[in-house]
């Protein structure tokens, strides 16, 4: 069972969010948030596995709250879910920790399948937001980086390719015309040789090698 911590300061998105999430088998609901620092002091209490965090919320933003849960509760995996999807609220919600950044306007399925993902520690991002990080990466001053150790096969290349522009799993195997767990293995396999704790990371390092 998913257990997941809700935060966002409207009332009304929170009450439709737990109920969609209610009639999912394998997802709990174990409190709700109307804030930062309520999320961070719940997220104490109640050991949730997932936090879906807005980012503009009183007394404590979404950003700082990730912050902090990723310094005090390493385990918890925080997905952004918001409706704004500018340069400053993606990078501050990315380099604050979160795994995952989606719109509010997401299908259900996208949302479920972040949930998810989150809890495998992989990251699920909107494309246009994986392709910002991208961007942003590219007018970053030129490094010289580390060889892998390993190189990249074709086939890991192609899917470390779809996942930088925000794929999932499951839209790789379909792109792809491969098994999803097929995608799984190349993605763990992707993830090992360029030395990346997750996709988003992964995409980022893969663009420093001008492998993108």
């Amino acid at each position: 069972m998913i257990r997941v911590l809700l935060a966002d300061d409207q009332r009304l998105f929170r009450e439709a969010l737990a109920l969609l999430l209610s009639v999912q088998d394998d997802v709990r609901v174990v409190g709700e948030a109307a804030d930062g620092a309520q999320a961070v002091e719940l997220a104490a209490r109640l050991a949730p596995d997932v936090v879906l965090m807005d980012l503009r919320m009183p007394v404590m933003d979404g950003a700082t709250a990730t912050r902090r849960l990723r310094d005090e509760q390493p385990a918890v995996r925080v997905i952004a879910l918001t409706t704004f999807d500018d340069d400053a609220d993606v990078f501050a919600a990315i380099q604050a920790g979160a795994i995952g950044y989606l719109l509010k306007d997401a299908s259900s399925e996208r949302l479920m399948e972040a949930v998810r993902a989150a809890v495998r520690g992989e990251s699920v991002l909107e494309p246009g937001v994986a392709a910002k990080l991208v961007s942003r990466v590219a007018q970053l001053p030129p490094a010289v980086p580390d060889p892998l150790v390993a190189p990249l096969t074709g086939r890991e290349l192609d899917v470390v390719r779809l996942l930088a522009g925000g794929r999932s799993n499951k839209e790789i195997a379909t792109a792809l015309f491969l098994a999803e767990g097929t995608v799984k293995n190349h993605v763990t396999n992707a993830l090992a040789k360029l030395g990346a704790r997750d996709r988003t990371q992964a995409a980022l390092r893969a663009r420093e090698l001008g492998l993108l």
